[in-house]
C-alpha cells in the first residue's frame, strides 16, 4: 500500500487531489491541516483519510509527521498563495512558502525516507515576460514580480538545491492559472461568478466590480491541474521542472464574458481602484510539450465547463447558506 502525504489537503488544489487519489486502489491518503482550517472542502471524504494537524512553519510539527507517516509520495501544495496579500503580508508570504518547505525537506531528510515529492510551484515564477518568449517554457527567465511570486522562485529553486545537494527525488511543476469548483472568491474566475451568482439572487446591484482586464492568463480546470501532480510523481523526472498549463491565453475580460454570456444576466462593469495591483504580469501563456512529452497529460475538461461547474458551485453554496 502506496503511503500519501498532501500538504494543503484542506485547500481548493489540495481537496480536488485528494478526490482525485481516493479513486485509486493501493493507495493510503493522509492530510495535514492546522487547527484554524476550514473543513468545507474536506467534508465530503473526511472519514476516507487519516489527518495529522500540523503547522509547516514549525519545524518539529513537521517532523513528528512525516516520521508517523512515513510517506512514500508527498504533494506538497500548501501555501499562502494569493498574491494580492503577498503585497501586504510580504513576510508572511516568504516565511509560509519558503520556510514551510524547507521545514518539510529538513524532515524527510532527518528521517531518512526516500519518498517522492512533488512541489506546486507557479507560472508567477516568470512575471516579467519579453516579448517573443511567449508561450513560456522551462527555460524562461523567472523575473518575478510580487513577493508571492518571489516566495515561489524560493521553493523551486530550494527544491532544485536539494535534489541536487542531497538527491532527494523531488519534481517541480510550475502550474499555470487554475479554477474550478471551491475556488476561493478572492481568485478572479470564483470572484465574478460569486458577484453574478449574487445578482441573480439579489443580494446585490448588477454591477460587477472588477480589475485589471487587459491582463492575458492561460487557465486549466483544477480537476486536470491535479492530475498532471499526480502523472508529474507517476512518470515524470526528479529534479526536472515541468509547466502545466492548457496553452491557450484569455484576457480578463473575455472571461468575464464568458460568464456572463453563460448565466444570462444583464450587468454593468465598473473598475474598482482597490483591484489593482502595484505591478502585474501583463501574458502568461504556457508551452507544456515538455510534460505532456514526459507524462501523456493533455488537458480534458473545456473551459466552458470549467466556468458553468463554477457558477453552480456559488449558486449551491449560496443557496446553503440561506
Amino acid at each position: 500500500m502506496t503511503r500519501v502525504l498532501i500538504t494543503g489537503i484542506t485547500g481548493f488544489a489540495g481537496s480536488h487531489l485528494a478526490d482525485y487519489l481516493l479513486e485509486k486502489k493501493d493507495l493510503k491518503v493522509y492530510g495535514i491541516k492546522r487547527w484554524r482550517s476550514r473543513t468545507e472542502n474536506i467534508e465530503h471524504f473526511i472519514d476516507k483519510i487519516e489527518f495529522y494537524e500540523c503547522d509547516l512553519r514549525d519545524a518539529s510539527s513537521v517532523r513528528d509527521v512525516v516520521e508517523e507517516v512515513k510517506p512514500d509520495m508527498i504533494f506538497h501544495l500548501a501555501a499562502q498563495s494569493f498574491v494580492p496579500t503577498s503585497w501586504n503580508a510580504p513576510m508572511e508570504s516568504l516565511e509560509t512558502n519558503i520556510m514551510g518547505e524547507l521545514n518539510l525537506f529538513e524532515a524527510v531528510r532527518r528521517t531518512k525516507i526516500d519518498p517522492l515529492i512533488q512541489i506546486a510551484a507557479s507560472s508567477e515564477e516568470y512575471g516579467a515576460v519579453r516579448e517573443g518568449e511567449v508561450p513560456i517554457r522551462e527555460t524562461t527567465p523567472l523575473r518575478p514580480l510580487s513577493p508571492y511570486a518571489v516566495s515561489k522562485v524560493g521553493q523551486d529553486m530550494l527544491a532544485y538545491q536539494y535534489f541536487k545537494s542531497y538527491g532527494m527525488r523531488i519534481v517541480r511543476t510550475r502550474g499555470f492559472n487554475h479554477t474550478g469548483p471551491r475556488r476561493p472568491s478572492v481568485f478572479v474566475c470564483s470572484d465574478f461568478a460569486k458577484q453574478i451568482v449574487d445578482i441573480e439572487k439579489g443580494i446585490k446591484k448588477p454591477v460587477i466590480e472588477v480589475g485589471n482586464l487587459e491582463a492575458i492568463r492561460d487557465f486549466t480546470d483544477v480537476r486536470d491541474m491535479v492530475r498532471g501532480y499526480w502523472l508529474a510523481l507517476s512518470k515524470g523526472t526528479p529534479g526536472e521542472v515541468y509547466n502545466i498549463c492548457s496553452g491557450v491565453g484569455r484576457t480578463i475580460e473575455e472571461i468575464l464574458s464568458m460568464l456572463i454570456s453563460l448565466a444570462g444576466v444583464k450587468v454593468d462593469v465598473k473598475v474598482d481602484e482597490r483591484r489593482l495591483r502595484p505591478s502585474d504580469v501583463l501574458c502568461l501563456i504556457g508551452d507544456s510539450t515538455k510534460f505532456k512529452t514526459a507524462t501523456g497529460w493533455q488537458p480534458k475538461i473545456a473551459f466552458e465547463k470549467t466556468l458553468q461547474d463554477l457558477l453552480d458551485f456559488w449558486r449551491k453554496a449560496q443557496k446553503a447558506y440561506k
